[in-house]
């Protein structure tokens, strides 16, 4: 009794479980739709957004300036969060960039921040050297007194060029300022203590976590090879428009029902715990993407349905397994715990393969390439919990209720017989 007691619990817990996710992800946790599918963000394709296109303004400029400064920008783009956003080459000398989900052109390019080529000057305001003579720029914590106490700074390294005219310059400017300066604004202004000609250096002062890797950031971006102007700016509509985005939603809606439907019929008992799992599945989805504030294009649509995919597949796995153990005479009981005993280095390293795959797309790629990967993460991660811990619970928990006739888990009556064992 006291396991029918725990079984209906644990049954009645992802019930509510089930209803309580499933209303957060089409309703929303608050009244302004937190952690909904209302609050997700559509990419250009689907809802529209902005597209800008700067221009370069330098003579014979070569193929390795354009990937830097394209490179440069999409680093800028991924930093402020727009993850569905893409930088791309345009003809010989200009950039375009397509934000999706921003209804404000002006606003989108004041946010995106400043573009023009990162400038060293001495007190005198002469031009020390470039962002283009900094090779790298990264926030460090540690001791840079004789203090021994820890505190955040910023690593510079210079390239061979730029290591050559820092040290002469900080050779003639000791006890001065050196003046980093972006646009004409003053971003940083640290004093030279002594000649530095080992091509590397760090910025000290009152710097936060925060504010340290917001410089290094600037001064990353800064390493522009030249200065970039905007040549156009406009909102743009969505190239699929309202209407498709309605007849792809209608179609998921249709395909998750025909999935629904395929388990049940075929699988009987496991079918209503796939089910069960795969409602759980789908609203932990939508709410891991819009808790991640993920902006939604189709290739990003294409990994949510691969991923579900890859969450009945391993339902399946695990099923099939069972009805092996059914028949050869095990009891429901023995049954589970070899079906998923056996089905689980299958099923993990499916996934570990595809996680992997996803992750250096996420890395390596760009704009709607890192969109795809990045709902193709969440919903293996997803994935792989409903069926390995969500489908477990509920088949334990229908046993658990008295329920143990193979019938009822998809095994024919012919089947067992074949096997040798009558069904009680």
């Amino acid at each position: 009794m006291k396991t029918k007691g725990r079984s209906i619990v644990t049954l009645v817990v992802l019930a509510i479980a089930a209803v309580a996710l499933s209303f957060v992800a089409l309703v929303g946790a608050n009244s302004s739709g937190l952690l909904s599918i209302r609050n997700v963000k559509l990419g250009l394709d689907l809802s529209g957004g902005v597209s800008i296109v700067y221009q370069a303004e330098k003579e014979d400029i070569t193929e390795a300036d354009m990937s830097t400064a394209v490179g440069l920008i999409q680093h800028r783009l991924d930093r402020k969060g727009w993850t569905e956003a893409e930088a791309a080459r345009q003809g010989e000398n200009r950039i375009r960039v397509e934000i999706p989900g921003v209804e404000d052109a002006e606003e989108a390019v004041n946010e995106l921040g400043k573009t023009a080529q990162l400038m060293f000057l001495d007190a005198q305001g002469n031009v020390i050297l470039t962002g283009a003579d900094v090779d790298e720029a990264r926030k460090e914590v540690g001791a840079v007194d004789n203090t021994g106490i820890s505190q955040p700074y910023v690593a510079l390294k210079f390239t061979s060029n730029g290591a050559k005219l820092f040290g002469e310059a900080t050779g003639k400017n000791i006890g001065q300022p050196i003046y980093i300066v972006m646009d004409e604004d003053v971003i940083s202004s640290p004093i030279v203590n002594s000649a530095i000609t080992t091509g590397e250096c760090i910025i000290s002062g009152n710097f936060t976590p925060e504010s340290a890797e917001e410089l290094a950031s600037l001064i990353r971006e800064g390493s522009m090879p030249f200065n970039l102007t905007v040549m156009e700016m406009n909102n743009v509509g969505a190239r699929l428009g309202h209407n498709a985005v309605e007849t792809s939603v209608t179609a998921a809606i249709v395909g998750v029902a025909l999935v629904l439907l395929f388990m049940l019929l075929i699988y009987k008992g496991l079918g209503i715990a796939a089910n069960w799992a795969l409602i759980i599945y789908l609203a932990l989805e939508a709410i891991a993407i819009s808790a991640f504030n993920v902006t939604l294009t189709l290739p990003g649509i294409a990994g949510v349905i691969l991923s579900v995919g890859m969450a009945v597949d391993a339902n399946v796995i695990i099923f099939e397994r069972m009805k092996e153990e059914l028949k050869i005479g095990k009891d429901v009981r023995d049954a589970i715990k070899a079906g998923f005993s056996r089905a689980l280095p299958a099923i993990v390293d499916g996934n570990i393969t595809t996680f992997i795959a996803a992750v250096v797309l996420y890395f390596m790629g760009t704009g709607t390439i890192k969109g795809f990967a990045f709902t193709l993460m969440i919903g293996i991660v997803v994935s792989m919990f409903t069926a390995l811990v969500i489908t477990k619970l509920i088949i334990k928990g229908l046993v658990g209720m008295g329920i143990t006739k193979p019938t009822f888990y998809g095994v024919k009556a012919s089947q067992i017989k074949e096997a040798g064992r009558e069904e009680e």
